[in-house]
């Protein structure tokens, strides 16, 4: 009997320590992606022609202004509109380094974080002349 309820008690702690360590690398795992992004900021607005996209932080560019269909996407870069199979190789240090998809959609604007955000997707409606700041964390006021 003792020794079944030592087996059990040890057994026990040893799963304690398991999900603690399993808990403690998870958060250094996350604390490190964190701490590898770059501050940028844009706004985004959607405008009699499109969509114009100003940066506000960490960007080579200052202002982007296209046209998509419903459904299409454009890729954006820290160095401006760009396609998914021709991503710039270079890194500048004084640069956020990011990779983000817009979509317009019959709902409003979807932007799926690709690289250096902390967002997969954000969905939001914008009216007409309607302006979004998102940063690498997601919308701002």
């Amino acid at each position: 009997m003792k020794s079944k309820l030592y087996f059990k008690t040890l057994f026990q702690n040893l799963l304690i320590v398991v999900f603690a360590l399993v808990t403690s690398s998870a958060s250094i795992a996350q604390e490190k992606k964190l701490s590898k992004l770059k501050d940028f900021k844009f706004s985004i607005e959607n405008s009699k022609n499109g969509i114009k996209i100003i940066s506000l932080l960490g960007s080579a560019w200052t202002e982007l202004n296209f046209s998509i269909k419903n459904e299409k996407t454009q890729a954006i870069d820290e160095y401006g509109m760009t396609n998914l199979d021709k991503v710039s190789p270079m890194k500048d240090s004084k640069l956020a380094d990011y990779l983000f998809v817009v979509t317009k959609t019959k709902k409003g604007i979807l932007l799926k974080g690709l690289e250096g955000t902390t967002w997969a997707e954000l969905s939001f409606s914008l009216p007409k002349s309607g302006k979004q700041v998102i940063d690498q964390f997601g919308m701002k006021k």
